[in-house]
């Protein structure tokens, strides 16, 4: 029943006010760590150390609430900052929404969601860029904290937010050995999940493909969703100078985000649901 009324608080509220967000705290918290990292071991520890702080009050938190009669509504309430679809949904439609005002308008508006460079991107590749940020947080910011809550509990999905949040801070490549404890850790956190999205999200029948375009992006996960999605939509999706997914295929039109939107709303509630019925309704 947690994951139940945590979905249904996703759906009607969206994410909570920042200064009650979890997710808010752990940027905080890698934000002052990251001033105090010098190379690969403090990363690890400092790594180590916000994961303590945020994991293991999940984990006791489980234990204790568990045996509790309402006990699941308190989990609810303390899962739904752990993951999030509405709003991942509403910053899509917004890009969409924005180039129908004008190109600078969307560019505006992606840069809210994407970490690469906007401003010289095309109409096309906006769109592209917005249509990957879709597909990569259904894996990262939904599927994957909810798949390790359904596994492990309040602790399990603490732990991947966390993970996931200290390697968009610290993990890129630019930054070497400080952040590369950080990237590797949520590249192993993200495996399965990366990989689960891309077959619920690919048609069987291009599975195969699937591999294939997957293996292009420098992420050893996120090219799995990304050309899943292309794959779905029959679209072509790039990052300029790094790769192409469905290469062959036309750029998306407003269309297809409109299609994406649905999908990826669809699957990632529908999914929810199947993992809070595999976990006993709990």
């Amino acid at each position: 029943m947690s994951l139940l009324l945590a979905l249904l608080l996703d759906a009607l509220f969206g994410e909570p006010p920042s200064r009650l967000h979890p997710v808010v705290w752990m940027g905080r918290y890698l934000a002052w760590a990251w001033r105090r990292v010098r190379g690969f071991p403090s990363g690890a520890f400092y790594w180590a150390l916000g994961a303590l702080l945020f994991a293991l009050p999940a984990f006791l938190l489980d234990l204790l609430l568990r045996p509790l009669a309402w006990g699941w509504v308190v989990l609810g309430l303390l899962l739904k900052p752990l993951f999030s679809l509405r709003m991942l949904l509403l910053e899509v439609f917004g890009v969409e929404k924005a180039l129908e005002e004008g190109l600078e308008a969307g560019r505006r508006r992606l840069s809210r969601i994407v970490s690469r460079r906007t401003e010289d991107l095309s109409a096309e590749e906006v769109r592209e860029a917005a249509l990957e940020s879709l597909a990569e947080n259904l894996s990262d910011s939904l599927l994957a904290p909810l798949l390790y809550y359904a596994l492990f509990g309040l602790g399990g999905a603490a732990l991947y937010r966390y993970a996931n949040t200290a390697d968009a801070m610290w993990g890129y490549p630019e930054h070497g050995a400080r952040g590369a404890f950080a990237a590797r850790a949520d590249d192993l956190l993200n495996l399965l999940p990366a990989r689960l999205t891309g077959l619920l999200l690919c048609p069987p029948g291009l599975w195969g493909r699937l591999l294939q375009e997957a293996r292009k992006t420098p992420s050893p996960n996120a090219g799995f969703p990304m050309a899943a999605l292309a794959l779905r939509l029959g679209v072509r999706l790039r990052k300029r100078g790094a790769y192409a997914l469905n290469p062959l295929a036309p750029s998306p039109k407003a269309s297809h985000t409109r299609k994406a939107l649905w999908l990826v709303g669809g699957l990632g509630y529908g999914v929810g649901l199947l993992l809070a019925a595999a976990t006993g309704l709990w």
